[in-house]
């Protein structure tokens, strides 16, 4: 027996009735050898966690544009914190901790430069629309490895493209990811907007407070337990009523004080036109696209389709470098006196 059997054998005699065992996974879209010693979720993370697409995320935009200081979150550290909460809920109710990180490293990986700026932008020039939780579907199965993509199976990707609201995942280990992304997002971004002077603890109602805890930590090690506690040994992961509607408000709180707020925001209008503009320019001169994206549009894929693959690849600092690049004369270079 290998030690990937061994593994299987022992999800099966340990985790959760309602666990998605790795040996039941639907499995991929292309049939490959099983390895030796990882089960396939396992192997799933690793090849996220290797992916080009996942190192490109430390230079994203989380919810601030090129903050001034080193220790505003990016897509990647919130990416790690939606992993970390989602491990901790998996582990005490027995579900499978594989399957769960992989969706968690995998759920951003479409993500655009500058935010949610960078995505209403993109859905708005494109005729075809564009969503992140898509996009990062399409970079697994198709973009990344120069096209041949990363094989993931079934149940990973269904917990990728399912992790925003209004969607649901098959599996419960993807809908603790879902419910962790939300609890990450509102508390780590609530965090930085303290840093940035934007808002302060006792700007937050309180009656949230009250029900979810008076600073940070509080309100994560509440949401975390009560997610724990109502799942325990159910076929669902489940808040209570009180903490369901607590962080409802909360996250309502943020999109009228934070995300919509225009402090915090006011750089955006810059980055949507420098990203409307790269649009149309790269449009205008295809022979500008690295190769693999060119080759994409010989093989039938639609330009516009293509541009946004490209566009949503780039990191803030490369979309800014293209732009300048492109939109701003270059300095004169005199020698002598």
């Amino acid at each position: 027996m290998t030690i990937r059997e061994q593994i299987q054998e022992m999800e099966k005699e340990t985790l959760s009735p309602y666990a998605c065992l790795s040996a039941n996974s639907r499995g991929r879209d292309r049939e490959e050898p099983e390895c030796d010693i990882r089960p396939v979720f396992q192997r799933d993370r690793d090849r996220i966690l290797h992916s080009k697409a996942f190192r490109r995320l430390k230079n994203k935009t989380q919810v601030f544009l090129t903050p001034k200081g080193d220790h505003y979150r990016t897509r990647l550290s919130h990416t790690l914190e939606v992993s970390q909460n989602a491990r901790t809920i998996a582990k005490a109710l027995r579900l499978n901790e594989d399957l769960v990180e992989a969706i968690a490293l995998g759920h951003d990986l479409g993500h655009t430069p500058f935010g949610h700026a960078g995505e209403r932008l993109l859905n708005d020039v494109y005729e075809g629309g564009f969503k992140h939780n898509e996009q990062s579907v399409r970079i697994v199965e198709k973009l990344e490895k120069d096209g041949e993509g990363l094989n993931l199976t079934w149940e990973v990707r269904d917990g990728i493209l399912n992790h925003q609201t209004g969607r649901m995942p098959h599996t419960l280990e993807g809908r603790i990811v879902r419910l962790s992304d939300k609890i990450a997002y509102v508390n780590s971004d609530f965090d930085d907007a303290i840093r940035a002077q934007i808002l302060c603890e006792e700007d937050i109602p309180l009656e949230i407070r009250k029900t979810l805890g008076f600073d940070t930590r509080s309100r994560l090690d509440c949401l975390i337990h009560d997610i724990i506690i109502n799942s325990m040994g159910q076929d669902d992961i489940i808040m209570s009523e009180e903490c369901a509607g607590a962080l409802k408000e909360l996250r309502g709180f943020m999109f009228t004080n934070l995300y919509l707020n225009p402090v915090a925001k006011s750089e955006e209008v810059k980055a949507e036109t420098m990203l409307r503009q790269l649009y149309h320019y790269y449009m205008e001169h295809l022979e500008l696209l690295p190769p693999k994206f060119l080759q994409m549009i010989e093989d039938g894929e639609s330009k516009g389709r293509v541009m946004c693959d490209f566009i949503s690849g780039m990191t803030d600092q490369f979309a800014i470098n293209r732009f300048t690049a492109f939109y701003l004369p270059e300095a004169w270079q005199v020698d002598g006196f």
